[in-house]
């Protein structure tokens, strides 16, 4: 069974550590918010200017005017601050945030990763992913190990205008949890239920499988 997105944000929790500043992206990254290990300082950033983030709010704790990189509407923690979304990006081009984690369209074996344009869609642009990609050392991107039409989203090479170069080690996807070395993707987990032969079939780029493939545990 592929992961589902609320798996894929708990998978990806479990990469925080006591005093991390991250950032989140738009999408499915949103969702760690809600998963951060109970007992962890973790300082969630958004973009547009919020240091602080909690979970996404009940209807009674809803306010219209707190909202993330996204407009989603969220919440702040205790000792957030709020500010200018040009301070916000000088902390993230200063290379003070410790974890960013974005989707993409697609990643390949050399770390580049496509996640703001297709060709002949709308879009909404670049947004602040340039920024991320370049700002932080440490990055981790979520998304599908394939297309809507079946199509690996693992590549050799980015077929679509590149967000960045080089600056990807780490990928989670709905089958499996992936790092980059030296011109290759390296199988470090699968989904529960999935088979290595699936992960296989469904990535184009050059794909290393050790020995043993430990599954994803989920309480």
């Amino acid at each position: 069974m592929a992961l589902s997105r609320e798996q894929m944000a708990q998978r990806v929790a479990r990469e925080m550590q006591d005093g991390f500043y991250v950032n989140l992206g738009i999408g499915i990254p949103t969702l760690v918010a809600n998963y951060i290990p109970e007992g962890m300082e973790v300082m969630l950033q958004s973009e547009n200017g919020l240091l602080g983030m909690g979970p996404f709010p009940t209807e009674e704790t809803i306010d219209a005017d707190m909202i993330n990189a996204g407009k989603q509407t969220v919440t702040a923690r205790i000792g957030a601050s709020i500010f200018s979304s040009a301070e916000s990006f000088a902390m993230i081009r200063g290379g003070h945030v410790d974890l960013t984690v974005l989707g993409a369209f697609e990643v390949d074996v050399h770390g580049n990763i496509a996640s703001w344009m297709i060709p002949g869609k709308l879009v909404k642009g670049m947004g602040g992913a340039m920024d991320l990609v370049a700002g932080a050392e440490n990055i981790i991107v979520i998304m599908t190990h394939a297309s809507k039409d079946g199509e690996s989203k693992l590549l050799s090479k980015c077929s679509l205008p590149l967000t960045g170069a080089g600056c990807i080690k780490r990928v989670l996807t709905d089958l499996a949890y992936l790092e980059i070395e030296n011109g290759a993707f390296i199988l470090k987990e699968r989904a529960p239920g999935v088979s290595v032969e699936e992960i296989v079939s469904k990535t184009a780029g050059k794909l290393i499988v050790p020995d043993h493939v430990p599954e994803m545990h989920f309480q």
